[in-house]
């Protein structure tokens, strides 16, 4: 009877899942059916598929590259340097913060995580004008110094989850590298960083996604006449009047969701192992 209950069970969750799957990707595909119709079906009929009228093959693509008077290469390059360095700066400081935490017993130490954690509740909203203020003050209002404003807010849920992978790693490595002479940075490089690669992974991605996808503080921060990011310049995709191309509109933001989803369908698994691992142990 409880193996009978637990299959029934087991595919009503499968079906539950399945139906939010679909609900998720049912906007994706949108998107790309309509990428390639013309504007004007796209405003009267978006959830048709293309047909021998409405198709116009990669047109919508190529206006999108090419209009306006920002090149959508130029905006691609900046996101792509601001979400590498922005994601690199993230994964190195935190992690070498996230080993001190979990191994220094010290109340500055326990102090600095809460602060940490305090800091993943803290509305963006709250203080995007002193951001901004500060932003222009310190000079970090270019693509090549917003990754120091990215490493501020994605610190905490970075630091979180390593703390909880590193509290479940054995001490005893470290103390035996420490015995052959090895140091703090030769523990952490050598030792620590190659054991962190689940979480490594994990964060990685998910900070990724949202740099590469944020819209509102490059849009704050950067000075948009001479640079901007994907989700900035789709929203400059407007031609006279205010009129928007929307079958150009897709065809950019497919353009700039496609390699998100490609690396997450690469590294889904290490993504799921990095958060249990960070969620459950220590």
């Amino acid at each position: 009877m409880k193996d009978s209950n637990h299959s029934i069970g087991s595919k009503i969750l499968t079906l539950i899942f399945t139906l939010l799957c679909i609900v998720w990707i049912i906007p994706i595909v949108e998107v790309l059916i309509n990428s390639f119709k013309s504007n004007d079906y796209v405003n009267t009929n978006a959830f048709a598929l293309p047909n021998s009228e409405s198709f116009v093959g990669l047109a919508n693509y190529v206006k999108g590259v090419t209009f306006g008077n920002y090149p959508f290469v130029k905006a691609l390059g900046f996101s792509l340097l601001i979400t590498v360095a922005s994601v690199a700066l993230i994964l190195l400081f935190t992690s070498m913060t996230a080993w001190y935490i979990a191994r220094v017993n010290s109340a500055f130490a326990k102090f600095f995580y809460y602060l940490c954690l305090f800091s993943m509740i803290v509305p963006f909203q709250m203080v995007m004008f002193t951001l901004t203020f500060t932003a222009d003050q310190l000079k970090l209002n270019t693509p090549y110094t917003i990754p120091v404003i990215y490493l501020g807010f994605g610190a905490g849920m970075a630091i979180f989850m390593f703390v909880g992978f590193i509290k479940g790693l054995p001490l005893e490595i470290e103390e035996a590298v420490a015995i052959d002479g090895g140091g703090p940075v030769a523990t952490f490089f050598l030792v620590i960083l190659p054991m962190l690669k689940p979480t490594l992974i994990s964060v990685g991605i998910l900070e990724t996604m949202w740099v590469l996808n944020d819209y509102l503080l490059p849009y704050l921060v950067l000075d948009r006449t001479k640079y901007m990011t994907i989700p900035i310049l789709v929203q400059y995709l407007k031609g006279s009047y205010g009129s928007v191309d929307l079958g150009a509109t897709m065809a950019v933001i497919m353009l700039s969701i496609i390699p998100t989803i490609i690396l997450y369908l690469f590294c889904q698994k290490h993504i799921i192992k990095g958060v249990a691992a960070g969620a459950v142990k220590g």
